[in-house]
């Protein structure tokens, strides 16, 4: 029976160069020798066939370089681009995203982050489904953590990407007032577990002091699922949640494109024409949104500079580094194309 291939150790490199193991370590990581010697031990390294032994390398150094990234909802289209970036950035850095998904679940949400905690990721990035869930608070004292999307508000995190869903939601609002929209349904994944999530909360404000009607509903991200509420909201019953003498509306507003996506399909099957019967406004300028017919009009939060603040902040709390600034508040860029019109009316 063949013996499995024998795995280089470091002593072995350090003997080929007449370094000492520790001279030889520092080399193989750039540090405290010099250009000369790293090259020289590199070089030996590759000859030996070396490769570092990932458990070695975390017992002594008592790092992973693995990152939990725990997302929101992966049926929604933009949060995978976001993840997928993320991952990326921290991959630049040598270190390695492990991205599991609460699938739009608190519960879930808060069992997986305490199993990454557990599986001692260097840190954890959060797109959180409950940020005010109480749980967050002894996970994020175990491990850094950074919020994107909304501030976890009973937790010391170690840095915040933030929306301004106020000023998204304004501008969104705002934009529809002007065009003429009195009637305006709003979708948002927030679940009825969650009811008084920041953005929810604010549509409402600002409806008021708009005075628009809006109401606010929860729908799923999932293509199918979505296109299902939109059949109802335009059928002007949408499980019976809409008050009484509330007629249907003459623009929806959608708290992620992938719930657009649902309200075009719905549309089509009403022989509705979005940019003519009805208008529509997605939140999150999702790369497909350009390619509609029409053009969804949408917000862009500026996802490339989410990912890199988001694993900036979480590299800087792992290696212990001061950082200037630790909340990051990202601006909204209403994106107008042809999907809303004035109401016909």
């Amino acid at each position: 029976m063949a013996r499995p291939n024998k795995r280089t150790t470091l002593r072995e490199v350090a003997e080929a160069t007449g370094l000492s193991t520790a001279a030889v370590s520092y080399a193989l990581r750039g540090k405290h020798v010099s250009k000369e010697t790293e090259e020289r031990v590199r070089k030996a390294a590759a000859d030996l066939g070396y490769e570092a032994d990932p458990i070695a390398r975390a017992l002594a150094s008592g790092r992973t370089s693995t990152v939990g990234v725990l997302a929101g909802d992966l049926q929604d289209l933009w949060q995978q681009q976001l993840m997928a970036a993320i991952g990326r950035e921290l991959l630049a850095g040598d270190r390695y995203a492990l991205i599991l998904d609460a699938g739009g679940d608190p519960e879930r949400e808060l069992t997986l982050a305490k199993q990454l905690r557990d599986q001692r990721v260097d840190g954890l990035l959060v797109s959180p489904v409950d940020p005010s869930a109480e749980g967050w608070s002894k996970i994020a004292d175990a491990v850094p953590v950074v919020s994107i999307g909304d501030a976890l508000s009973r937790a010391r995190t170690a840095g915040e990407v933030l929306f301004d869903n106020r000023a998204g939601i304004d501008a969104v609002l705002d934009y529809l007032r002007g065009l003429g929209h009195r009637r305006v349904t709003v979708l948002t994944p927030t679940g009825p577990s969650t009811p008084d999530r920041p953005a929810d909360v604010y549509v409402r404000e600002a409806a008021d002091r708009l005075g628009i009607e809006a109401e606010v509903l929860p729908c799923p991200q999932e293509l199918d699922a979505a296109t299902a509420m939109a059949r109802r909201v335009l059928a002007n019953s949408p499980d019976g949640r809409r008050p009484a003498g509330l007629a249907a509306p003459t623009a929806v507003f959608c708290f992620s494109d992938s719930i657009a996506y649902g309200v075009y399909a719905a549309a089509a099957e009403a022989s509705l024409t979005v940019g003519r019967d009805l208008s529509v406004v997605g939140f999150d300028d999702h790369p497909v949104s350009r390619v509609l017919t029409p053009p969804l009009t949408s917000v862009d939060w500026g996802l490339a500079a989410i990912a890199k603040e988001a694993a900036r902040l979480a590299v800087a709390a792992i290696e212990g580094r001061r950082v200037r600034r630790k909340r990051i508040l990202c601006a909204p860029r209403l994106s107008e194309r042809g999907s809303a019109v004035a109401p016909r009316e």
